[in-house]
């Protein structure tokens, strides 16, 4: 029996120690089960975080090793004047890149015509205080762009601050001459360059000439321009004492063909800064990804506008806030690519390494070097664009018969008839050269040199943001209307948008339903991108802040006013109070101006904002105009005259003011707001001119316009 007992209590006792480990098996393997769990959920907050600096395995050790070699560059302009032996520098003040290249052409048409040495400066590479020291025995020319609501260019700020917020200026020793960049649609017509020449006029400086402007509301820069360099000549010549000589071309940089180097060391493609360090303005470029491309127009439209959502999650460091810009960098289409290298005789050799320098220390260009011939052609060279009258001048000594030669001349020589000409075709530098021969001889005494300092450098374009950063803050969208402009009636062609077409293209690629899609009018791009960096359907981007952004305090009253795809920054205003007044926020009172053709053709969006009209239960009132609807033409600014009191009550009571579109839109906007704010208060024009002052001074008035 004890026998028995003893065997019971260790059949007892391996039962315990069974169901022990049997526990100890169940608490590891939850344990490692919620590890696990953890782990997955958390991956990318806490680890597998994308690396915001991976692309330093791909930058270019000698690059890096060339910058911090290099001798630091004094920021003193009048010290390098005198360094350099240089008599007149050039500064530009330039957004969009158009100033930039007046600036470039100018030092270099100088420097042929009267053999000065000239310098053509970017204002942000000197500082401003240095201007005081340039001697009265040289020249400065300022070529200065306004842009938005009378802003200087970025790379304007620093003379800017300066000159506007320094008391006691004494600038007795400069003499100066300048033009100014700008268009009479805008408010502010060329602010930037009047306030400047003001300033430096009151400090002591002589102007040599009266300032020169330039009005791109008629497209009528390039003459501006023109005209403006012409009178510089002339006074240099009659009243300074140059002689003037005989213009031959004397390239300012040397293009060499190095077979030796290799695809690793070469820039294929890849945006010009998109290894350079990011301004407080701009984010660096990057690959984004397309998550979202489709159609918003109806299919019974003529026209395409195209929604696109950009993935930014790859990308930690970079981050945008409602109302920002996107930057969307372009390329060439293969058409005019090829037709360049066909009639350059360049095909064979398009994809040689090239290597770039600068013949004068001071020469600075922003082509990416070394490349190859293609590369310059489809990523980095606008050849898309119009030729200018000068540049057909230029090309006459390069002509491979008399009768291209004539052809140039005559065309090149003639205003009105350079304007009746460019009225019915697109000339843009492959197809004059094509039609300067009629496609018969080869262009082969071109120098690359002189297409590299003829052609301006591929820009970015900017699209207002059309989502909200809370609503989703690693997706930013954009609407575009695709560009494509008849010429003439009588004539069938067309100039197409650049980077609209472009986006079209990828949206054709990327169609979701079936096959890829050709374009409307057959382009076709390299959209994979250089050693095929954009794959799968990317785009080199950068996100800009913008200064367009909602009140602090929700419940703040607003007033959009917008035609077209105006309408995508506010979208994402849209979106955000909505978001907003979920989470319990309250939400002010909002007046939605809209226009376009008709309702059921061409109304971006309009289902999101009939869901959000009812989503604000009488918070968000929609006006709209239609164009193209009835017999009589009704457009955003004939509606804001119709409520003409309600806008003025609302304005007030200090609700803030934004319109969004064409710059000619925008001034009739507000031009019948005056109107009704005059009437209103009994106002008289100085009183109205106070008021639109301080509202746009503490940001009650913000405007996101172009063109």
């Amino acid at each position: 029996m004890a026998a028995a007992m003893i065997s019971n209590y260790m059949s007892l006792h391996n039962l315990v120690n069974l169901a022990r480990n049997a526990l100890l098996d169940d608490v590891a393997l939850l344990g490692l089960t919620v590890a696990a769990s953890v782990g997955y959920l958390s991956k990318g907050r806490l680890w597998d975080k994308p690396d915001p600096y991976h692309y330093t395995w791909f930058e270019r050790p000698q690059e890096k090793d060339a910058a911090r070699n290099a001798k630091k560059e004094t920021r003193d302009i009048a010290q390098k004047l005198e360094e350099t032996g240089k008599d007149i520098v050039v500064f530009f003040g330039s957004q969009s890149g158009t100033a930039e290249a007046f600036a470039n052409r100018l030092a270099r048409e100088l420097h042929l015509r009267f053999g000065v040495a000239t310098l053509s400066a970017d204002l942000s590479d000197f500082d401003p205080q240095s201007i005081a020291g340039i001697p009265s025995s040289k020249l400065a020319v300022f070529i200065l762009s306004t842009f938005g609501e009378g802003d200087p260019s970025d790379n304007t700020a620093e003379l800017w601050e300066w000159l506007t917020k320094s008391s006691n200026l004494s600038l007795s020793n400069l003499r100066y001459v300048a033009f100014g960049l700008g268009n009479r649609n805008y408010n502010y017509y060329n602010r930037v360059v009047d306030v400047v020449s003001e300033i430096l006029s009151k400090a002591g400086a002589k102007a040599l000439l009266p300032t020169g402007r330039a009005d791109d509301s008629v497209g009528g820069t390039e003459e501006d321009f023109m005209q403006w360099r012409d009178s510089l000549c002339e006074f240099m010549q009659k009243d300074m004492g140059y002689e003037e000589r005989e213009i031959a071309y004397e390239p300012t940089i040397k293009v060499i063909e190095n077979d030796s180097l290799t695809c690793i060391d070469l820039n294929l493609g890849e945006p010009v800064n998109g290894h350079s360090k990011s301004s407080a303005l701009i984010s660096p470029v990057a690959a984004f990804p397309v998550i979202i491309s489709k159609e918003l127009f109806a299919p019974t439209s003529t026209r395409n506008c195209l929604h696109m959502e950009f993935d930014l999650t790859p990308f930690a460091e970079i981050k945008y806030k409602t109302g920002d810009h996107l930057a969307v960098w372009p390329s060439n289409p293969d058409a005019e690519v090829d037709r360049l290298l066909k009639v350059l005789g360049m095909e064979k050799r398009k994809d040689v390494p090239l290597t770039t320098l600068a013949l004068d220390a001071v020469t600075k260009f922003s082509i990416p070097t070394p490349t190859t011939l293609e590369a310059l052609l489809r990523h980095y060279l606008e050849i898309c664009g119009p030729v200018s009258r000068d540049t057909i001048l230029s090309l006459c000594q390069f002509a491979p018969t008399p009768t291209a030669k004539a052809f140039l001349f005559s065309l090149g020589s003639s205003k009105d008839g350079y304007a009746t000409y460019v009225h019915r075709t697109h000339l843009n530098l492959g197809r004059l050269l094509e039609r300067a021969t009629n496609n018969t001889a080869i262009w082969s005494k071109i120098p690359l040199s002189f297409l590299i300092e003829s052609l301006p450098p591929l820009r970015p374009r900017y699209y207002s943001i059309s989502s909200s950063s809370v609503v989703q803050a690693r997706q930013a969208a954009i609407t575009t209307i695709v560009d494509v402009k008849q010429l003439h009636p009588e004539y069938s062609e067309h100039i197409l948008g650049l980077t609209s077409n472009y986006l079209l293209a990828l949206k054709q690629a990327m169609h979701h339903e079936g096959s890829p899609q050709p374009h409307p009018h057959g382009l076709t791009y390299a959209l994979n991108g250089p050693n095929n960096a954009l794959e799968g359907g990317k785009v080199f981007a950068q996100i800009r802040k913008s200064k367009f952004k909602l009140p602090v305090v929700a419940s703040h009253p607003i007033i959009m006013a917008a035609a077209g795809t105006g309408i995508a920054p506010f979208r994402g205003f849209l979106q955000e109070r909505a978001r907003l007044q979920s989470m319990g926020r309250e939400v002010g009172k909002m007046l939605l101006f809209f226009g376009c053709r008709r309702a059921d053709e061409d109304f971006p969006y309009k289902e999101e904002i009939e869901e959000m009209v009812k989503l604000f239960d009488g918070k968000l009132e929609v006006i709209t105009a239609y164009s193209r609807a009835q017999a009589q033409k009704v457009y955003v600014q004939d509606r804001v005259e119709e409520c003409g009191e309600q806008v003025a009550e609302m304005l007030q009571a200090d609700a803030t003011f934004y319109v969004c579109g064409s710059a000619s839109m925008a001034r009739e906007v507000q031009k019948r707001i005056g109107e009704a704010m005059k009437r209103r208060n009994e106002w008289d024009d100085a009183q109205l001119k106070a008021w639109s002052e301080k509202a746009k001074r503490i940001n009650r008035w913000q405007e996101d316009v172009w063109g």
